[in-house]
């Protein structure tokens, strides 16, 4: 039987490593890793995850969800607040939101952070 691998971290590219970890640290209220600078940047998730932000020379946000320059990642979060509250509270922090949205919108939407990763928040 094969080890149990378990989850640690989640890196993302991007232009500025401190400046989307600050957009996803308001988004989730997680807390910044103290070791962060501006090359990397991390979130202290629950159980030990880290969210990591890498700095990376000509970065080039994914479109989606046109596949021109692919997504390679896709995160979710639940939620229990109001979708509506939610998506109010993420558009002001500087949130995207694509006109190409495939969920019941009473259930789940699809963002895109400042960098152009898209995300998703479902209702619990």
């Amino acid at each position: 039987m094969p080890a149990q691998m378990k989850l640690s971290a989640i890196t993302l590219d991007c232009p500025d490593p401190l400046a989307l970890a600050e957009f996803y640290q308001q988004a989730t209220g997680l807390e910044l890793h103290p070791k962060s600078d501006a090359e990397f940047a991390g979130l202290n998730g629950e159980n030990g995850l880290l969210v990591g932000f890498q700095q990376v020379d000509g970065y080039r946000a994914p479109i989606w969800p046109d596949q021109t320059v692919p997504q390679q990642l896709h995160i979710c979060f639940k939620i229990d607040e109001d979708l509506d509250e939610a998506e109010a509270r993420l558009l002001g922090l500087g949130a995207g939101k694509p006109d190409h949205q495939p969920h019941d919108a009473a259930r789940a939407r699809v963002f895109t952070d400042p960098d152009g990763h898209p995300f998703c928040l479902v209702r619990e």
